[in-house]
């Protein structure tokens, strides 16, 4: 097959395009034909060995976490999914970005999502529920999300206001009718927040979303009220110093299958920033790198 993938750790520089041997599917995993896969901030951390002792990869790796694509073969002891079924999911941190593509989570690719759309859903959707799901009941509760605008932070600001939430939505002022148009109320993140916050809640934020890291988290329970009330999906180093709950993704069938629901019932439906052919894997991990990213960036296999 041919696959994205680097022999060192290192910058863009590392990756290219070339042969790799095809990925067999173990006991409860997948093998798809990959017909997109995205492109997440973990995925340069782990190529560039930011995170090796937290991640660590067998090199040569083909980067990517999530991919959409149909069934072509099945592991041991796998029901519920058939040959040439479409499906979006995740498997390990490495892989995705590929001809082919092992799964250990997934769920049915809803009919009305095209395939850059499926492709930057799995990761995306299953950490933002990890974090929704730690804050509670969400229905008549009004929820800010710090970070609205990427991938993470706009699948959240979808799923909350599914499940009854008001949703108030930080991100730069270029984003505001971004996340307007998800139906979210924006404000403009940083100093002065809080004040910000008094006009357009006035009773109030119940509970915080911090799918940023951007080192907020400090004024984001003081918003709150408390720690308890906050959960963060992105800031390691500061959520147990504040004694914040730290959500992490977990590869979750269910999970996916939650978002591949709101999809089909066009609740939530993955944004994309910009597509990158297979060839241009270095470009699409430097698009990454450099943040600020509305939704999501996907390669195209």
């Amino acid at each position: 097959m041919r696959a994205a993938r680097y022999h060192e750790y290192g910058g863009t520089e590392t990756l290219t395009v070339e042969d790799a041997p095809d990925p067999l599917p173990g006991p409860g995993e997948i093998r798809i034909r990959v017909a997109a896969a995205s492109v997440n901030p973990v995925d340069w951390k782990v190529r560039g060995g930011a995170v090796r002792e937290v991640f660590p990869v067998d090199l040569p790796a083909v980067p990517g976490r999530d991919a959409v694509g149909v069934v072509d073969l099945i592991g041991e002891g796998v029901d519920g999914v058939r040959l040439a079924d479409r499906v979006f999911g995740l498997g390990g941190v490495t892989g995705a970005t590929a001809e082919l593509a092992v799964l250990s989570a997934w769920a049915p690719a809803p009919a009305n999502w095209t395939d850059e759309q499926a492709a930057g859903a799995g990761l995306a959707s299953v950490t933002a529920l990890s974090g929704l799901k730690a804050l509670g009941p969400l229905a008549g509760r009004t929820l800010l999300v710090e970070g609205a605008a990427g991938g993470v932070g706009g699948a959240a600001v979808e799923i909350a206001l599914a499940q009854g939430a008001t949703v108030i939505g930080t991100a730069s002022e270029r984003n505001h009718a971004f996340l307007a148009s998800l139906g979210a109320v924006p404000v403009t993140y940083g100093a002065g927040l809080a004040e910000r916050l008094t006009g357009l809640a006035p009773n109030g934020v119940d509970l915080v979303l911090d799918a940023a890291g951007s080192g907020s988290l400090a004024d984001l329970v003081e918003i709150a009220g408390a720690s308890s009330r906050v959960v963060t999906v992105a800031d390691y180093q500061n959520a147990e110093r504040l004694g914040v709950h730290m959500a992490n993704a977990v590869n979750d069938s269910g999970f996916l299958t939650e978002a591949g629901e709101l999809g089909a019932q066009g609740r939530y439906t993955p944004r994309i920033e910009q597509t990158y052919p297979l060839d241009e894997i270095a470009q699409a991990h430097a698009h990454s790198e450099r943040g600020h990213v509305r939704g999501k960036i996907v390669v195209l296999i």
